[in-house]
């Protein structure tokens, strides 16, 4: 009897833990979409002329919307060049 209590709060425990686990990962997902497509944007529709290299396409798919800011930021003021 007492192995299956222990059994249920751990099953309890990692259901728990996969469900805040998944929360995250979605939300880091949804944040690095965003900032890829609003790149994009700013390239293609907004004419700002940031270069779509290996750093940057790393940069906003780990860090998203943040990256995207500074990243904006640095080439409006000149110290990200094309």
């Amino acid at each position: 009897m007492d192995s299956l209590i222990i059994l249920a709060i751990i099953g309890v425990t990692l259901a728990l833990f996969i469900c805040l686990f998944w929360n995250v990962v979605k939300r880091l997902l949804i944040n690095s979409v965003v900032g890829i497509v609003l790149i994009i944007l700013l390239n293609l529709v907004f004419g700002v002329e940031i270069p779509l290299n290996e750093f940057t396409v790393a940069a906003v798919a780990l860090f998203g919307l943040p990256a995207v800011g500074t990243i904006l930021i640095l080439y409006l003021g000149g110290g990200f060049t094309a």
